[in-house]
């Protein structure tokens, strides 16, 4: 025989309530968010040096696009047709960097941006022009020309950005001396305080009593709701013979440092991944067999743009004397 218990909540949006904290980065300055210092606002190439990306203040990453422009000493790479060094000139050339997938339209937006950190779109420069940051052009007005010349301008998890970007006159504009393991002789790279993160929400659950002196066996966790593309739902639970603790939330790994979301037909013993409503999540029982008492900690994580999150109506706990 087991027993389910079903806890209902309030839907949880973007902003929390009295219940959750989110937290929100990045926390960056008001008109860039590149380093500051030599060694991390420089891209580099071989005809004409260095590109700054921190000198004229306006190149801001988000997590759609890039906007602003760096200078050189042969003028102003460009970034954005609606943040170019004259204004928005989008109504007679429609250009821009996205971090993702294009199109970039005349309003400045990329609605496929998807803060994945690889950047895509061509940037302009009045000596040399066309700059490519990806070799796959595609979502752009261009073509795909991976197959014969696979580069691309990305952003790693610390916020460097790694590859090369292609002009036909300059050739490649590289973006981190990491690139050519060049960093002895020349350190230099662009960096950015932007980070493709979620926000992330915690609840800890009242203490449920299974009423069974003996302990009872969690046989798995439910809930309800809806988690739009991008989000996660996943679950920690902690267990004691008294009410009064001590609680410590375990998850797969049997620490603090991992959440239970596999469903009970992808692992009988648990597992790390995002939990899909109204399905069974096992867990590892022995690690909460012989305890009356039972917690959860969920926590919900955002999309990495900030923009959705899950909706969490009912937790359900099922367990057998």
């Amino acid at each position: 025989m087991t027993r389910t218990e079903k806890y209902a909540y309030a839907a949880l949006g973007i902003l929390c309530g009295a219940l959750f904290s989110f937290i929100a980065f990045p926390l960056v300055r008001a008109e860039t968010n590149i380093g500051a210092t030599q060694e991390t606002r420089h891209a580099w190439d071989d005809t004409n040096g260095w590109w700054d990306f921190n000198g004229t203040d306006t190149v801001l990453v988000k997590g759609t696009r890039v906007e602003g422009y760096a200078s050189s000493s042969i003028g102003d790479m460009s970034l954005d047709c609606t943040t170019s060094p004259l204004g928005s000139v989008c109504a007679s050339s429609n250009y821009g960097i996205c971090n993702g997938p294009g199109p970039h339209n005349t309003d400045g937006t990329c609605p496929n941006g998807d803060a994945s950190g690889v950047l895509s779109g061509y940037a302009w420069n009045d000596t040399i022009g066309w700059i490519s940051f990806n070799c796959d052009q595609s979502t752009h007005g261009g073509t795909n020309q991976c197959t014969t010349s696979n580069y691309k301008v990305e952003i790693s998890s610390d916020g460097d950005f790694t590859g090369y970007a292609w002009n036909d006159i300059a050739g490649w504009i590289s973006f981190n001396c990491a690139n050519n393991s060049s960093c002895a002789s020349s350190d230099y790279k662009v960096n950015t305080t932007w980070r493709a993160t979620s926000s992330l929400g915690y609840l800890e659950s009242s203490i449920f009593d299974t009423e069974t002196t003996a302990g009872a066996l969690l046989n798995s966790i439910i809930w309800q709701g809806d988690s739009p593309g991008g989000t996660c739902v996943d679950f920690q639970i902690a267990a004691s013979n008294s009410p009064s603790g001590p609680w410590q939330y375990r998850g797969p790994s049997g620490d603090s440092s991992t959440y239970y979301g596999l469903s009970c037909t992808s692992s009988l013993y648990g597992g790390v991944g995002c939990a899909l409503p109204n399905v069974p999540i096992c867990v590892l029982r022995t690690d909460f067999v012989g305890y009356r008492y039972l917690r959860y900690k969920v926590r919900l994580a955002s999309d990495l743009l900030q923009t959705e999150t899950p909706v969490v109506t009912d937790i359900i706990l099922n367990w057998s004397p």
